[in-house]
């Protein structure tokens, strides 16, 4: 699969990737000039007031405004607003549930442990996950408008270059991943039921019955932009797992199959994968 995403900024999207309705810019006529008026003076206010923000200050009211769902002043703040240009209102909503999640796992509380800046890049550090968490080192560069925002040049080439195709991608990607590691626990939840129950493996329901746990992944699995289905052999000594994705190219590309030798995967175009025999 193709990497739209360099490595070290997939691990940070998926703490700080939520973002924002498309910014609508007023057409403005001469019979509104006092409107209009009033409107650049605002533009020129906030402006002032990003520019007067510090690293630190810009993190802080990030994550501020990312718990309280304010997407739009969340996004403002990073590389990632250029992909909301071209989003259509169905795309918005088809990304909302993945916002709302990041949003929610976001701490009420974060610990700063100061600031570097070099020119027109700085690294803020700061403490995420609790104070038993170490201290990360978040990167920010000057936007357009001299402010402070998440992210560097790198990566900002890579937004702008996919432009609302970025956020898409972003998702399928993601869900590629909670996909497999859901298969994975699927897996460990029928190796304990057969080795608790005489080498037999089980139909969903009563390996959820085994491992209360799964219930809540199971049926979040919805979410994930997948559908999952379980089939156990006539003797109870084989099963295997099926997962494609609900809507193709928009939820997920691949396909997935597991039984007891593994996971495999392949882009079927949607459609049910058939296992290959492993030689």
């Amino acid at each position: 699969m193709q990497e739209f995403m360099p490595r070290r900024m997939r691990a940070r999207f998926a703490r700080l990737f939520v973002p924002a309705l498309l910014l609508l810019f007023a057409v403005v006529s001469p019979g509104v000039s006092l409107s209009a008026r009033a409107q650049q003076q605002q533009q020129t206010a906030n402006t002032a007031a990003r520019q007067a923000r510090t690293p630190i200050q810009t993190v802080s009211e990030f994550y501020k405004a990312l718990r309280e769902r304010r997407f739009r002043d969340a996004f403002a703040l990073s590389i990632y607003k250029p992909a909301l240009e071209g989003l259509s209102a169905e795309e918005y909503a088809e990304l909302q549930p993945e916002f709302e999640k990041l949003a929610g796992a976001v701490p009420e509380r974060i610990e700063f442990g100061g600031e570097q800046i070099s020119g027109d890049t700085a690294t803020v550090f700061a403490r995420i996950g609790g104070e038993s968490s170490q201290l990360e080192a978040i990167t920010l560069m000057r936007g357009a408008d001299g402010a402070w925002i998440f992210g560097d040049a790198e990566n900002q080439a890579i937004v702008k270059r996919d432009g609302k195709e970025f956020f898409l991608k972003a998702r399928i990607e993601t869900h590629h991943k909670e996909v497999e590691a859901l298969l994975l626990k699927l897996a460990n939840a029928e190796a304990g039921y057969s080795a608790q129950n005489g080498g037999r493996y089980a139909e969903m329901p009563a390996l959820i019955a085994g491992k209360p746990a799964l219930r809540e992944e199971v049926e979040s699995s919805q979410t994930l932009g997948y559908t999952f289905q379980i089939a156990v052999g006539r003797d109870g000594k084989s099963y295997s797992v099926r997962a494609e994705p609900t809507r193709y190219g928009r939820t997920g590309l691949l396909s997935y199959y597991m039984d007891q030798t593994g996971i495999q995967k392949k882009d079927t175009g949607g459609k049910p994968l058939n296992p290959q025999v492993k030689k």
